[in-house]
């Protein structure tokens, strides 16, 4: 329940905060002054629907960095660092993009890709991968990761974000307005009825928005466990990496970018799960490999 409970107030974030500045600086006041008008408020919920959502693309690596205290290595700090950076950019190469910042941090068995940029991305890779994989494991979730980036994922992502924040910002206060005029019966502007109503329609429109962005997250996912069978010239090596992940306790990653780790728990609300079950994914690979 955290699990899903984190998704749907991390992808609601950026819309409530922007909704209260709407709110304070009299906006949804001056949209329904004269009635409502659905072009002018649709322009409107666009520019701040997809506003939020690339602000927070713009700011994924630092946040993502800050959230899971990631430390950016340049391959100086030793062997094992040194191998890390080296295999992150060669397959960066073969996947025709910049060379991604690579970072490591303290957690479970998980890793990550994020950034706004195909030439200028971070891959992340927790100290519980590193312990608990092999080297040809590890390659293969690291190419996993980078096609996500290849992929251009990330953009994907915030543009289908963009689309669902415009639609729950534009549908939640169509509906407070409608509810405002006829329950509560403001003639003239708006009342405290559109406003309680209109936040609780845009939860619960978010909520429907969190299963579609999901939904899309699941079907990467395949994708680059493809991609990494792809760089890695077989997807055996992602199959044991996946059937590693299975075994043992993975996870960890803030809401923020676990759509973009290697693995997600699915728990009992499947709907709201980032990635396919782990037997799925390797199901989906046994196929490619035959």
């Amino acid at each position: 329940m955290k699990r899903v409970f984190l998704l749907i107030a991390t992808n609601l974030a950026v819309m409530v905060v922007l909704s209260v500045i709407v709110s304070i600086l009299g906006f949804d006041r001056w949209l329904t002054a004269n009635g409502i008008d659905y072009f002018q408020l649709l322009v409107f919920s666009a520019i701040f629907g997809f506003g939020g959502a690339f602000i927070s693309l713009l700011m994924s690596k630092t946040l993502a960095k800050w959230s899971v205290g990631a430390q950016t290595i340049d391959g100086s700090e030793g062997t094992t660092q040194y191998w890390l950076l080296q295999t992150v950019h060669k397959l960066a190469d073969k996947a025709g993009i910049g060379k991604p910042e690579v970072a490591i941090y303290e957690g479970p068995a998980n890793a990550f890709a994020t950034g706004a940029f195909r030439d200028s991305s971070l891959v992340a890779v927790s100290t519980g991968l590193m312990e608990s994989m092999s080297k040809e494991e590890v390659e293969a979730v690291l190419g996993h990761e980078i096609t996500h980036v290849s992929n251009g994922d990330m953009v994907t992502l915030t543009l289908i974000q963009g689309v669902l924040n415009t639609f729950v910002f534009f549908l939640s206060r169509v509906v407070g307005y409608i509810v405002d005029k006829t329950v509560f019966r403001t003639e003239r502007g708006v009342g405290p009825g559109f406003y309680i109503t209109m936040i609780v329609s845009q939860i619960l429109f978010g909520i429907l928005a969190s299963l579609i962005v999901a939904w899309f997250s699941r079907r990467r996912e395949f994708r680059a466990d493809a991609g990494s069978a792809g760089l890695l010239g077989t997807p055996r090596p992602m199959i044991a990496a996946l059937t590693r992940l299975g075994s043992i306790a993975s996870g960890g990653l803030p809401d923020q970018v676990k759509t973009f780790g290697i693995n997600s728990d699915s728990g009992l609300f499947h709907l709201f799960a980032t990635h396919p079950p782990i037997e799925a994914r390797i199901a989906a690979l046994q196929g490619q490999a035959r």
